[in-house]
């Protein structure tokens, strides 16, 4: 079964909240949600996000800060933010949302096909790295044992293509939808995947060296 990615949605009026589920409910995920600041905080104590959606405007702990915030915790530095912004001080709030680690915002009132296309890459962002960090976890196992190399190499390259047929996926994304952030972001899961090319290439020196040695001894 397909692991299922958390999205945290972060906004006082529980109408948005409700008209945010709506619109992401297509995309069949988690979608939790964190009415202010302080809720968003505990609430990734508790768990790990794939995304964050968080208004900009909110009483008490304002996104802005809450963002702050999350970006100084190790646990949720990385994790992308989109803020939601009011569209009459959209530029002054974007400039903010940048300035506070946001990989994206998305101005009020806003498209809801365009929230879930920069949603969705997100996702796929979360996804590939997912699989990333598996095949990895797989792959030091394999070099630990050094048994059956040979066999794992071929699921490795199966692997390997996998993940860099969803990046192209994700860069043909950013430039049909201009995804602010996402470039960045994308070209980090490709360099995950040019250390996985050369992780490969160490195993198959491993197996060959191998095999040589059991000819000569063996």
């Amino acid at each position: 079964m397909t692991e299922r990615a958390k999205i945290l949605l972060v906004d006082d009026r529980p109408e948005n909240l409700l008209a945010l589920e709506a619109i992401l409910s297509s995309l069949d995920q988690t979608l939790v949600r964190a009415g202010s600041g302080e809720e968003a905080l505990r609430a990734l104590l508790k768990d790990d996000y794939a995304l964050i959606l968080l208004d900009a405007q909110m009483p008490g702990m304002d996104g802005f800060e809450t963002a702050a915030r999350i970006k100084r915790r190790s646990r949720t530095k990385d994790v992308p933010i989109i803020f939601l912004t009011a569209a009459d001080n959209e530029q002054r709030n974007s400039y903010r949302g940048y300035a506070a680690g946001g990989a994206d915002y998305i101005a009020k009132p806003f498209d809801p096909w365009i929230l879930r296309a920069k949603v969705q890459v997100f996702v796929d962002l979360w996804a590939a790295g997912r699989r990333l960090a598996s095949q990895a976890s797989f792959l030091r196992r394999q070099i630990d044992d050094q048994e059956d190399s040979a066999d794992v190499l071929g699921v490795l390259r199966d692997q390997v293509a996998e993940v860099s047929s969803a990046t192209e996926g994700l860069e043909q994304a950013l430039n049909e939808n201009d995804l602010a952030g996402v470039r960045e972001a994308t070209e980090r899961v490709r360099q995950q995947v040019d250390d996985l090319h050369d992780s490969i290439a160490a195993l198959e020196s491993t197996a060959t060296t191998a095999g040589l040695t059991r000819r000569e001894f063996g």
